[in-house]
């Protein structure tokens, strides 16, 4: 009969028996409070009492079922953190509080796991995250693909939550960093290409160097800001536009697009203004404050990258304009059911 021991053994696999809740589920509970260590608060209730200064809080979740899940410079377990702190910080909330929620594929090595959570823990203790409760679901092969993860945030906010609406025309819209790495980076290894060495996922919790903007912008520069994910720089950009009902304006030749980024992505015949990303912010900002934002941008290891590349017209209209190096206007189109799927 297999002992509890060896059934979560680093060399061992998931057992479907894992999922009963009994003896073997304990045991993988466990393991993986014993690896997300101090992440963890380890209170093991049905549910966590929290503190939250204030009275508002954000509050988002999201699924990941990223292929393949383990890839050069990451993987689902810090895609998972970096995604929920994200979109938590980019409201103007600071990020305080996770959910961790695991379904396992029988079969998948417990080395995996391990690995994804001690992802998950490093990248929680860089973003100053509590994971603060979890669940754990086993299902049979072939029924999820090795390994998914949900995640649900609180933040508390310390300062205005930031909104669309408060974009005006002649707004200047930031890129933190380069555009398309995280889509190239995976679909070189889907395809072999090999530009993964040089081309790496731009995966990061952002919410540090967001702390860093607003406290270098004047208050009430920064209008708004979105983290750059599905659908790329294109959607969110659609999504001002149409929002705000004015045209938005883009220097192609400001775009930050690491060269061999650009190779690959014309090599697999995508456009990186369509991919998705893990680490790059849109801002937009007072024209006043550009010096500011661009400076607290590059001071940061993560914004390094940053660059202006556009900006909010006066012009009616839902269009987003590509402007070349000649002057020339060309509308993008908004991406319509081709997105590229299991990036994130």
């Amino acid at each position: 009969m297999t002992t509890v021991a060896k059934a979560t053994d680093l060399d061992g696999r998931v057992l479907l028996d894992h999922g009963t809740g009994a003896a073997l589920s304990q045991e993988l509970v466990r393991l993986i409070a014993d690896t997300l260590g101090e992440a963890y608060v380890g209170e093991m209730e049905d549910s966590a009492t929290l503190t939250v200064p204030g009275n508002r809080i954000a509050m988002t979740t999201d699924s990941f079922v990223v292929d393949p899940p383990f890839f050069g410079n990451g993987d689902i377990g810090k895609i998972a953190v970096c995604g929920t702190v994200n979109d938590l910080a980019v409201s103007g909330a600071t990020p305080m509080y996770l959910t961790l929620g695991l379904i396992l594929e029988t079969g998948l090595p417990i080395k995996w796991l391990v690995r994804a959570l001690e992802s998950i823990r490093d990248t929680a203790i860089e973003a100053g995250v509590l994971i603060v409760g979890g669940d754990t679901k086993v299902v049979r092969a072939g029924e999820a693909d090795g390994l998914y993860v949900n995640t649900a945030g609180i933040g508390a906010f310390r300062r205005d939550p930031l909104r669309m609406d408060a974009v005006q025309p002649g707004d200047s819209v930031i890129l933190s960093g380069h555009i398309g790495n995280h889509t190239v980076h995976l679909l070189s290894i889907r395809e072999g290409l090999g530009f993964e060495q040089r081309v790496l996922s731009d995966c990061a919790p952002l919410n540090g160097l967001i702390d860093d903007v607003f406290a270098k912008a004047p208050a009430g520069s920064v209008r708004s800001m979105r983290d750059v994910t599905r659908g790329g720089l294109s959607a969110v950009l659609h999504e001002y536009a149409t929002r705000l009902c004015r045209v938005v304006t883009v220097d192609l030749p400001a775009l930050p697009i690491q060269t061999e980024t650009a190779m690959a992505a014309d090599m697999l015949g995508i456009n990186p203004l369509h991919c998705a990303n893990e680490g790059c912010l849109a801002l937009f900002v007072s024209p006043a404050a550009e010096a500011d934002v661009l400076t607290a941008l590059r001071n940061h290891p993560y914004g390094v990258n940053a660059a202006v590349i556009g900006t909010v017209t006066d012009r009616p209209g839902t269009d987003v304009l590509l402007r070349d190096g000649d002057g020339r206007e060309s509308v993008l189109e908004e991406l319509v059911g081709a997105e590229l799927p299991r990036l994130c």
